[in-house]
């Protein structure tokens, strides 16, 4: 059996055949025409890592043709400044405090700091099946679900999964029809076949992942024409290691500067787009185009060791701009107007509702979400309800140097609380971006109103709190 012939049988089987133990709540039938989805998320790729986002010395004309098609976030945020638990959150709709998946997996406790205060959070090691994850709910509602690229979220079982092998929590056990690179890796070994990822069969000896990558994703679709389909596009790239094509390479050799700051990052941006743009361009082949709501964006922020995150304030693993501002690019014909900006905070953990709600699904009854639909923000009708976003990260990241804390922002205000010693920074990111203007002390009134408010989401989510040593 052929890879095309396999992903039509994927779908004749999403088709007909229910999920063992899933109540199906949709009145949906194959017969209705529905949406079909691809999410496309880009691991590491930074806030100004593209043309579109001000960045001019790197070409990405294809990312920058779906912002002209389509509505540009200027206020996106990942659920996390690392990425599982922002992956987490976008399969189940609930924050990484919630779920109790604060840090990239599995949990590493030797990240410690010598000199370090408090101890990180506990922390679970893997996304535990017991959730029902946004691909099983939409295989509800008749979607054929293909999981491609970086899921990250099976990094080891527990004794309360029955001793779960690794293999046993990847996505093809979370509701994907499909399952091409999705494992407990966090990073490729390598960007050139041999991959060396267990679950990507040997094709082309020297081929590039992300163009590997989207041709599955062109399969699929193809095979799937006649729709519903989900397609979660999690390319491993623009994770380390700095690995491109090196005509690329060369080419930007000569455009290091402010915006770049290591040409290999800048060339695999490139490659990352060209790839991108060749799934798109099926779509607009096809006529599943009309009826296809593609959204693009990333984990976290830039990786700071080659991403230019100014004039965001730090990068990848930290509470500040840099580290959880991210893109976000929406395109859906016909409801969305097309090279419309919109600067609404909006988080990550929003694309569980809002699919659910694409898809005609109802969130399961006594679930709590903390993402929220915007598909009233996407169709320009109304308002989000929530008044404020949050964030918690009570873990040290890889490099070691971030302090543990929360975040909330609400309005143009942002405050973030360090857990190390209680104190506050406030910023009004409407004035100063790169976070430089400390007003804690100057406006104690709102620092202390928002640090309740972070207070009390924190006890609500029953979150882990580190420790002191």
């Amino acid at each position: 059996m052929n890879r095309r012939e396999f992903f039509k049988l994927a779908a004749v089987s999403a088709a007909t055949v229910a999920l063992p133990g899933r109540r199906v709540t949709s009145a949906a039938s194959a017969s209705k025409k529905q949406t079909n989805i691809v999410l496309i998320m880009i691991d590491d790729l930074g806030w100004m890592d593209l043309n579109c986002q001000g960045n001019k010395r790197l070409d990405t004309p294809n990312i920058d043709k779906l912002a002209s098609q389509g509505m540009r976030f200027t206020d996106a945020y990942s659920a996390a400044p690392v990425c599982s638990p922002t992956r987490a959150a976008i399969m189940t709709g609930q924050s990484p405090a919630r779920l109790g998946i604060t840090n990239h997996l599995p949990d590493r406790q030797q990240f410690q700091p010598d000199n370090a205060k408090l101890r990180s959070a506990r922390m679970l090691g893997h996304l535990p099946l017991e959730h029902v994850t946004l691909a099983e709910r939409l295989k509800e509602a008749h979607y054929a679900t293909a999981f491609l690229g970086k899921w990250h979220l099976s990094g080891r079982g527990t004794a309360k999964d029955g001793d779960l092998a690794e293999p046993k929590l990847r996505p093809e056990h979370q509701g994907f029809d499909v399952n091409v690179g999705g494992c407990g890796l966090g990073g490729p070994p390598s960007y050139f076949e041999p991959y060396r990822i267990p679950n990507i069969t040997p094709r082309r000896e020297g081929e590039y992942l992300p163009d590997r990558l989207a041709d599955e994703a062109i399969d699929f679709i193809r095979a799937n024409r006649s729709g519903p389909f989900f397609v979660a596009l999690w390319n491993y790239t623009v994770h380390w290691p700095m690995q491109a094509p090196q005509n690329l390479v060369e080419k930007y050799e000569s455009r290091i500067g402010p915006g770049i700051k290591d040409a290999r990052y800048a060339a695999m941006i490139e490659a990352m787009d060209a790839a991108i743009g060749r799934v798109i361009e099926t779509l607009d082949e096809l006529k599943p185009a009309d009826e296809t709501l593609v959204i693009f964006t990333s984990d976290n922020g830039g990786f700071g060791g080659v991403s230019d995150c100014r004039p965001l304030r730090a990068s990848k693993g930290y509470l500040y701009e840099g580290g959880i501002r991210v893109p976000l690019i929406v395109r859906w014909p016909g409801v969305v107007k097309g090279g419309t900006t919109c600067r609404t905070p909006v988080i990550s953990t929003d694309f569980y509702p809002t699919l659910l709600e694409v898809a005609g699904l109802t969130s399961e009854a006594g679930k709590t979400l903390d993402g929220e639909s915007i598909v009233p923000t996407l169709k320009q009708t109304g308002q989000l309800k929530r008044k404020a976003i949050f964030f918690h990260y009570p873990n040290y990241a890889w490099h070691r140097s971030n302090r543990l804390g929360g975040a909330i922002r609400e309005g143009d205000y942002k405050l973030i609380k360090w857990y190390d010693d209680e104190s506050v920074e406030l910023y009004n990111l409407a004035d100063d971006l790169s976070e430089k203007n400390d007003l804690s002390e100057k406006m104690p009134r709102r620092a202390l109103d928002l640090k309740h408010k972070l207070q009390a989401w924190l006890a609500e989510s029953a979150a882990a709190m580190p420790e002191p040593i």
